[in-house]
């Protein structure tokens, strides 16, 4: 491809893939009560959270006068959301913030995508544009990475960090830029770990040359990186691990977890087309150049982490779970790679230095690369495309509406000083300001250390919300408003009969303590149903 037509490509891809990523925003925002709220992943807003109070001077904290529990996991990317709590913005503008911020990391990801590609291919080839282009409209990765999930900076650093090895090692030159990268990766979510393990794998395999400086340096930046992070828990939280590593990988039967995230994994492999997935496996040239292995074990311990792991929350929605979302750009610089060697060899099965049609190879790649887009996107079908293509919201928008709703109701129902039990940590919390109790035990230690709860069948079996503990919940730490309700409402219905009352309107069924002296009782009155009786203190 000529270097004129390859330039003006891939300028209109960056400027679609902007154009995309400014409508997805869009969409996520909610009109509540006559105002435009932009509003993040729920988990994210659990960070959020923490944000806000260690902006205000409070500490990284849930709240300031609750125990401190390290119920984020990325450090790093709280402090950055801290940072955009410090100007006076209305709480209903600050998470767009967030969201532009991942935009630009994603977007420069699509660089870092384009000169990885030119490290096994010649300049100006129609593979690094159709890596480009599937990974700026693939659309888990723009919906973790866009909806304020640390997933865009983690995706950036790796790349940033394969990259920084691939030119070492093509001027035969020993480099930590990659350790460096991934150890400040550890500081935004501390399972990335995982791939700097494979890359010092990698190194330790490919540059036998440097191998004990690689294996000291790597040590001593793990060490650093790792290791400040968790004095800092120690002596922060009292805490080696957060407390969401309790909560997801202890008191659950590591067969059941495995079990799980390898069902997972083979769905996940299934929906985006086994064929594509696995293609790159099948005779790539490439292969002879060591290098390329790299990205091969690379998301070979991604996904062995996965299933590890038992998974992720959102599996039923058919895209890349986190720790997969992060390592797909180089799965599909693989797949580019290995989907135009395959067309070029079947129009030039001779090997002839020049192709004899190579406009038709070009147009026969083209219309794949883009057959290969939308069938990675079509997770469920139709309607995945329509999310792909902004004909419909994107995941849990039309909740999070739902979540602001109820969080501007117990703002007004509620004094300061109220507690709030939720099974959404995140959104209701944030948007009320009141102080939480976290039903699933994000938040919170004494849960997050129970075993899991007993379930049925692996349909139930939701990474991070299969503990709870309606005894605790509701009848030690006595919230003033119940909510919401975790699974088995039947286990917290003894507790809600004793101490609470029912307070129902048109939209929302929550329960009011009934001698809680941090209640608006004149304005929760005004605001129920037909059906709700409810009964200020002293009536």
């Amino acid at each position: 491809m000529n270097s004129t037509r390859f330039q003006l490509i891939r300028i209109l891809l960056f400027i679609a893939f902007l154009t995309y990523g400014a409508l997805f925003i869009y969409k996520t925002s909610v009109i509540v009560e006559g105002k435009r709220y932009f509003c993040l992943m729920d988990d994210a807003m659990i960070s959020m959270t923490y944000a806000r109070n260690f902006a205000h001077g409070n500490g990284l904290v849930w709240h300031p006068e609750g125990k401190k529990v390290e119920g984020y996991t990325n450090l790093l990317w709280a402090s950055f959301m801290a940072l955009l709590h410090l100007p006076p913005l209305d709480i209903s503008q600050v998470s767009l913030g967030i969201q532009i911020a991942g935009l630009i990391f994603l977007f420069i990801n699509l660089v870092i995508v384009m000169k990885i590609c030119d490290k096994f291919v010649e300049k100006y080839s129609p593979t690094s544009l159709a890596a480009l282009a599937l990974t700026a409209f693939y659309l888990p990765l723009n919906n973790w990475g866009l909806q304020g999930m640390e997933a865009s900076l983690l995706t950036l650093l790796l790349n940033l960090a394969v990259l920084a090895t691939l030119t070492s090692l093509q001027y035969r030159e020993s480099s930590l830029a990659a350790f460096i990268l991934l150890g400040i990766g550890t500081l935004a979510r501390l399972d990335m770990v995982v791939p700097y393990l494979a890359f010092l794998l990698f190194l330790l395999l490919l540059d036998t040359r440097n191998k004990n400086t690689v294996l000291i340096w790597s040590i001593i930046i793990l060490f650093l990186s790792v290791g400040s992070q968790t004095i800092f828990r120690f002596f922060y939280y009292q805490d080696f691990l957060p407390n969401a590593y309790y909560l997801k990988m202890t008191g659950i039967p590591l067969k059941m977890r495995i079990i799980r995230g390898g069902i997972a994994l083979l769905l996940f492999i299934w929906k985006f087309n086994w064929v594509l997935f696995f293609l790159p496996l099948l005779g790539l040239k490439h292969i002879r150049e060591r290098k390329i292995l790299l990205p091969f074990i690379l998301i070979l311990f991604q996904l062995i982490y996965s299933v590890y792991a038992g998974g992720d929350a959102w599996e039923w929605w058919g895209g890349a779970n986190r720790f997969i979302s992060v390592i797909m750009p180089l799965q599909f610089i693989l797949l580019s790679l290995a989907l135009f060697q395959v067309i070029d060899y079947a129009m030039n099965p001779a090997g002839k230095l020049n192709s004899p049609h190579p406009g038709l190879v070009n147009l026969v790649f083209g219309i794949l690369i883009l057959g290969a887009l939308i069938n990675s996107n079509a997770i469920r079908g139709p309607e995945a495309l329509e999310e792909w293509l902004l004909l419909k919201p994107p995941l849990h928008v039309e909740d999070h509406r739902e979540k602001i709703e109820e969080a501007l109701l117990i703002r007004k129902i509620t004094h300061p000083e109220a507690r709030v039990a939720v099974a959404w940590g995140g959104i209701p919390i944030y948007f009320s300001e009141r102080q939480g109790v976290d039903l699933l035990g994000r938040n919170d230690r004494k849960i997050a250390r129970e075993p899991m709860r007993e379930i049925s069948s692996f349909h139930q079996f939701t990474p991070g919300y299969l503990k709870r503990d309606y005894a605790y919940s509701l009848g030690e730490l006595k919230p003033d408003l119940v909510a919401e309700l975790a699974r088995s409402p039947e286990e917290a219905q003894p507790f809600l009969d004793e101490a609470y009352q029912p307070f129902i309107t048109n939209r929302f069924h929550m329960y009011i303590r009934k001698d809680s002296p941090h209640i608006n009782w004149e304005e929760a009155a005004k605001r129920q149903g037909e059906k709700s009786e409810l009964k200020p203190v002293g009536q």
